[in-house]
C-alpha cells in the first residue's frame, strides 16, 4: 500500500504544481536530495487520507501548492505510473482549486 500511496500523492503534487509552474519563479539554487525527500514525506503524510477515499484536506491542498516539481517528477517511474488513476487525481487536484495543464509530462505520466 505504501507504493500505491506514494504514487498517488506524487501525481497529485506534480499535476497541481505543474499548473502554476509558469507563474512561479524558481529559486536559483536546486534543492538537495534530503530536502526533496522531506517534501515528498510531508506530501504523503498530508494527503494519505485521499488514498482511502477521503477528499483532500486543507493541509493536503496546501502541500500540493508548495511542493517543488523537481522533487517529484523523478519519482514517477514506469513501475509507479500504472498505479496512478490520472483522471481521479486530476479531479481531486481541481477540487483544491488548481488548474491542471493538458498533455503535461512529468516522469512517466502525461496528463490527458
Amino acid at each position: 500500500m505504501e507504493t500505491k500511496s506514494l504514487a498517488f500523492v506524487v501525481l497529485v503534487v506534480v499535476v497541481a504544481f505543474a499548473g502554476d509552474m509558469w507563474e512561479v519563479k524558481m529559486a536559483g539554487a536546486a534543492l538537495s536530495a534530503s530536502q526533496c525527500k522531506e517534501e515528498r514525506t510531508l506530501a504523503i503524510n498530508a494527503c494519505k487520507p485521499v488514498i482511502y477515499g477521503k477528499l483532500p484536506t486543507p493541509e493536503c491542498c496546501q502541500r500540493v501548492r508548495v511542493t517543488h516539481l523537481e522533487c517529484v517528477c523523478p519519482v514517477i517511474t514506469p513501475q509507479i505510473a500504472p498505479l496512478i488513476d490520472v483522471n481521479r487525481a486530476i479531479r481531486l487536484i481541481e477540487g483544491c482549486g488548481r488548474k491542471v495543464p493538458r498533455h503535461y509530462k512529468c516522469g512517466s505520466i502525461t496528463t490527458p
